[in-house]
């Protein structure tokens, strides 16, 4: 059974803490927007870290130039994270898109919608 608390959990929350001040005071490139990260997934062996992103102020359309950026300086994001975490593998960063956040605008835009219409069809 596993334990409530693995260890790829705990490190992957430590990232993303540690991730989003890196990026926030080191990344001075203009096309990278407001990055919000919203979850890292490490994999057991600790070689991979998936890291999810949304953008604010941006439609996720136009959110390709800023994972491009990102994902060109993993590798100084990475070499920055090996001085604020000790572990010995840092793992490899992936950036990656987070649609949730859009998704439910959308979805609620769809409720907030049906009940418009439903009013006026009682009324």
């Amino acid at each position: 059974m596993a334990r409530a608390f693995e260890r790829s959990r705990r490190v992957g929350e430590q990232m993303q803490r540690d991730l989003s001040d890196l990026i926030r005071r080191e990344i001075k490139d203009p096309r990278v927007g407001m990055v919000t990260i919203t979850g890292v997934e490490v994999s057991k062996d600790f070689t991979s870290a998936r890291v999810y992103v949304t953008v604010l102020g941006k439609e996720p359309d136009e959110v390709a130039e800023d994972l491009e950026v990102l994902n060109n300086a993993s590798g100084y994001l990475r070499s920055l994270l090996g001085k604020r975490i000790r572990l010995r593998i840092i793992p490899r960063l992936v950036f990656l898109y987070d649609q949730s956040i859009a998704s439910g605008a959308h979805l609620s835009a769809l409720i907030d919608a049906a009940i418009a219409s439903d009013k006026d069809s009682k009324d």
